[in-house]
């Protein structure tokens, strides 16, 4: 295999595959507020936050982790502040205290931080402005969740600025280079020891906070109502409920770390729990087991490429299709097979939408799971959408690259409505 795209492909498991606590917009405004303080020395006495609408969207319903049950952009903000670890970037609340969660709620009830919807900015922006006495810092995230492009105090950068942020994007691997040949190529080829320790932490994480979804009454309780249900212990519902269980504990406050994928735990937890739970029922080896989820992965990542960090396209649907490929590598299904399943589910439900982080996440996992697994159960009998129906294009990378378009640039009057209908206006 060509040892570019090899290395690139190793680089972007290991740099894509990060710990977060919690909701990642939450948390990326949590960060932004603990790396502000660092630099102003104190708790401000005033701040103001202002975000994108996609980033008001994900914060808007979701619970901050260890924060008491509270939710708001003001809580993530001053919690951040109050108690962050910038140094443990999107595990930022990870140390956080009883006594930091009152102080936090004490702010937040004394309107010290402000918050402003920041318009013809990137999907992904934070911008946070703080004043204590005479002095003034300025922190600014754009395009990713710890991508600081701006870093101020009294009006002096701290950072290069513009060249800071394009030197970030220089030294990220390039995506560019996924496709899915090459990814199908590269799980053969993969040497297991290269991105062991990355699978096998999504792997222990993921699954200790879906079984925590599992054991105890978070949110609307997917999981477990699926398990619950009629046939609730088949394989693919097992999957599923996996899966979505992860979401019920995380979108609702559960402080337990996920290994996130394209920037989103509940991807991460979605890309992963299927891979695993057939793992288990067909007995497959550890480094197989391994191998498979590297291409579930990287899978998602190039479905995911395509429509950018945020946008009204529900990202469970690359994560499930990546699931659902993973699988089939695992059990020797074909290329070709790969390709169906691709195909198949992106041409189903490629048009869910995403309003917010928020409980209903956990059904949107299960119903793409189940979508991609009857994908894979189609692709198997040779029964694919044709070219020409819809979306789908002779070459299976064009047909990623339609979608793409439209969630990317389709479906933004969509995201612009579903906030203003959030927003009330």
């Amino acid at each position: 295999m060509d040892r570019k795209i090899y290395d690139t492909y190793v680089a972007l498991i290991r740099s894509e595959l990060t710990m977060a606590t919690g909701c990642t917009e939450p948390i990326a405004i949590a960060y932004a507020g603990a790396r502000l303080r660092e630099v102003l020395g104190t708790i401000p006495e005033h701040c103001t936050v202002f975000c994108s609408g996609n980033m008001v969207k994900n914060v808007f319903a979701v619970t901050v982790p260890n924060s008491g049950g509270a939710r708001g952009i003001d809580t993530a903000a001053l919690l951040g502040i109050v108690g962050g670890d910038a140094a443990a970037g999107l595990d930022v609340l990870h140390a956080v205290t009883e006594e930091h969660i009152a102080l936090t709620h004490k702010l937040v009830d004394a309107g010290v931080c402000g918050c402003e919807l920041a318009e013809g900015v990137a999907n992904l922006y934070i911008r946070i402005e703080a004043e204590a006495g005479d002095d003034r810092a300025l922190i600014e995230i754009t395009d990713y969740h710890t991508n600081i492009t701006r870093l101020e105090k009294n009006g002096v950068s701290l950072l290069q600025g513009e060249k800071h942020a394009a030197s970030a994007a220089s030294a990220a691997p390039d995506k560019s280079l996924l496709n899915l040949r090459d990814i199908y190529a590269f799980a053969g080829a993969l040497n297991i020891d290269d991105v062991r320790e990355t699978l096998e932490n999504q792997l222990a994480c993921n699954r200790a906070i879906a079984e925590e979804g599992l054991k105890h009454p978070w949110g609307a309780q997917v999981g477990s109502t699926i398990l619950e249900g009629e046939n609730g212990d088949s394989l693919i519902n097992r999957a599923r409920a996996w899966a979505a269980a992860g979401s019920d504990a995380r979108m609702n406050g559960c402080p337990l770390p996920v290994v996130i994928n394209s920037g989103s735990g509940n991807q991460g937890i979605t890309v992963s729990m299927p891979v695993w739970i057939y793992a288990k029922e067909y007995g497959i080896a550890e480094d197989d087991m391994l191998r498979a989820l590297a291409l579930a992965n990287l899978v998602s990542l190039n479905l995911k490429r395509h429509i950018g960090s945020l946008s009204a396209f529900c990202g469970a649907t690359s994560a499930a299709t990546g699931a659902a490929c993973g699988v089939a590598y695992m059990l020797g299904e074909s290329y070709e097979t790969i390709c169906g399943v691709v195909t198949n589910t992106l041409n189903t439900i490629g048009g869910m939408v995403c309003d917010g982080a928020k409980s209903s996440c956990a059904a949107k996992i299960a119903s793409a799971v189940g979508t991609a697994l009857l994908a894979l159960d189609m692709s198997r009998k040779k029964r694919v959408f044709k070219p020409g129906e819809g979306l789908v294009k002779e070459d299976v990378e064009d047909t990623i690259a339609s979608v793409g378009r439209m969630g990317r640039e389709g479906m933004k009057s969509t995201d612009v409505e579903i906030l203003k209908i959030m927003l009330g206006k």
